[in-house]
């Protein structure tokens, strides 16, 4: 009796813990959420590409093979680092329609409307995925713009199998109340939902995306695209037009920058406030004693879930767009003396209180993703981009073929309101005509003797930070190999709400106990993020990638 009672739990056990292994390639390497994109970017090596022409192709394959996530209707952000150190960053965040107000999204009486700043056409911010990587081939790419976009033409046009996953989302969404255009997705010429195996093509993106191969940034922002989709908005209640996408462009910023011990952070500056956080984070973990702290311990996950506090509210007091908030204090949110400060106020014994009079913040939805690429001359792209939600704004013009961001989400919604639900009203981060909103995305390059070792990221939403800094951190500190440090246990605390999210199959019912004693509040989820890494082995001369095992469809390729 006793041996079948266990035996469900042993299988159970070596499910749960068993860590995909890593795979290596000498040449150059692309990890994505989505195998077939990463062989797209892989080829583009093998041609002779260098990183950034592989993260384009990579990109926009992603675009037609991952819609979930992967866009040109959306936006995000790309770290660069060449072999020999130099680094750039070009931010192509999505902004807010020029109509945009700061109370658009509350009624007459000044109260929020719930959920409108997340569903329909208003909550749509103006793409800048196209823009961001134009502008990358601009300034790094070295193979024609032409051939980068030719492999996801053909993989709309001529279609691919449908996968185990998207074959899923294609019942969801044929059989749910979501509009015409999703309803219609995944389905055939028979207009029943494809399954799995099924070829899938798309001819309205593959026509968006030929007009973007042909004429590169004024292929989507000018023209028959600009045309349809302002008429789209205009049509059904949005407020982008003609003029927003004309006025748009991509911004090459400096890195923010940071170290840990002997090693270098480069990494994303604002709008998106993931570096900064990340760097704080960090800095905070050079004070700890780690001869005295075992990794996933009941300390380990107290010291950690206390800085992500920390970090968590200076975020939301400070961060926004840097064209809106020049005065942002960001030098001094990354130093050491913040650090030392912020850290000398943790109490060993007991868990911090998040005061909602003060701030906090939101944050990016659930699905954007995340891949990392390197070359064989050692050039990095750390890249994340995002259509918020899963499937955005879950519409889109059927003339275009692709789906629609939400990201105005992820402005601040009611001016001056913080609760202790995690709504934030700070001024940073409020809607303004042409702002972009504020980001938790993190790529980040981790350089070692001053050139690339770890390029790291994940989609996630709220938890996109705290699961790289994790990450990083389990590389860096506890000598991880990049798999194992993907697969470990991940916590979360974004300061309001005050509670501790953790993988609820990786931390032990006596740390929880434990935590718990001390005045954590804890909350299981099955993953926290789904992290894409490559370290480069300069010493064997090796590449060494990992997907993490959440991600249904990722991939590691190289040569």
């Amino acid at each position: 009796m006793h041996s079948r009672k266990l035996l469900p739990l042993l299988i159970v056990f070596v499910f749960t813990f068993s860590v995909p292994a890593q795979v290596y390639h000498q040449h150059g390497m692309v990890v994505s959420d989505n195998q077939v994109a990463s062989d797209v970017g892989a080829k583009i090596l093998k041609k002779g590409g260098n990183a950034v022409d592989a993260s384009i192709a990579t990109a926009f394959a992603l675009a037609v093979v991952h819609p979930q996530a992967g866009n040109i209707g959306g936006g995000g952000f790309l770290v660069y680092m060449d072999g020999d150190g130099s680094s750039t960053t070009f931010d192509f965040r999505e902004k807010a329609p020029l109509a945009a107000t700061v109370d658009m999204f509350m009624d007459e009486n000044g109260e929020y409307i719930p959920m409108i700043n997340h569903n329909g056409l208003l909550a749509v911010g103006v793409p800048g995925t196209v823009a961001g990587l134009w502008k990358a081939h601009q300034q790094q790419g070295s193979m024609p713009w032409v051939e980068l976009l030719q492999p996801a033409v053909e993989l709309a046009e001529n279609g691919f199998p449908l996968s185990f996953a998207l074959a899923q989302h294609a019942e969801r969404f044929f059989n749910s109340d979501e509009d015409e255009f999703m309803q219609n997705f995944f389905t055939n010429a028979e207009g029943r939902p494809l399954k799995m195996g099924e070829i899938w093509k798309q001819p309205a993106l593959a026509e968006t995306l030929k007009r973007i191969r042909d004429n590169g940034h004024d292929g989507f922002y000018k023209g028959e695209t600009a045309r349809l989709l302002a008429k789209h908005m205009a049509e059904n209640g949005g407020i982008i037009t003609e003029e927003d996408l004309a006025k748009y462009e991509s911004i090459e910023r400096e890195p923010i920058r940071g170290t840990y011990k002997d090693y270098d952070i480069i990494s994303m500056p604002p709008p998106s406030s993931g570096g900064a956080s990340l760097i704080q984070m960090m800095n905070m973990m050079e004070q700890v004693n780690w001869d005295e702290i075992e990794f996933n311990s009941t300390e380990y996950v107290h010291i950690v879930a206390e800085s992500m506090r920390r970090a968590y509210a200076d975020r939301a007091e400070h961060m926004g767009d840097p064209d809106f908030n020049p005065e942002m204090p960001i030098d001094r949110l990354i130093s050491k003396e913040h650090a030392q400060n912020r850290f000398t106020n943790i109490n060993w014994d007991k868990a911090s209180v998040s005061d909602s009079s003060k701030f906090g913040q939101l944050y990016d939805g659930k699905n954007t993703t995340h891949f990392s690429v390197m070359d064989k001359d050692g050039n990095a792209v750390s890249l994340t981009y995002t259509l918020e939600w899963s499937y955005g704004a879950r519409t889109g013009s059927p003339e275009l073929g692709f789906i629609l961001n939400n990201e105005m989400g992820d402005f601040n919604p009611v001016p001056g309101e913080t609760n202790s639900r995690g709504r934030i009203g700070s001024d940073p981060n409020l809607i303004a005509p042409e702002k972009r909103m504020l980001s938790s995305m993190t790529p980040t390059i981790v350089a070692k003797d001053g050139k690339p070792y770890l390029v790291i990221g994940t989609p996630g939403g709220r938890t996109i930070i705290n699961t790289t800094f994790q990450t990083v951190l389990n590389v860096l500190e506890f000598d991880m190999p990049i798999n194992k440090a993907i697969e470990a246990m991940k916590i979360h605390h974004q300061w309001l709400p005050d509670r501790i999210l953790y993988e609820g199959d990786l931390l032990s019912p006596d740390t929880r106990k434990a935590l718990e004693a001390m005045g954590h509040t804890l909350e299981p989820r099955y993953r926290l993020g789904r992290m894409m890494g490559i370290v480069w082995d300069r010493e064997l001369g090796i590449f060494i990638g990992a997907a993490d095992s959440s991600s249904p469809d990722g991939g590691v390729s190289g040569y």
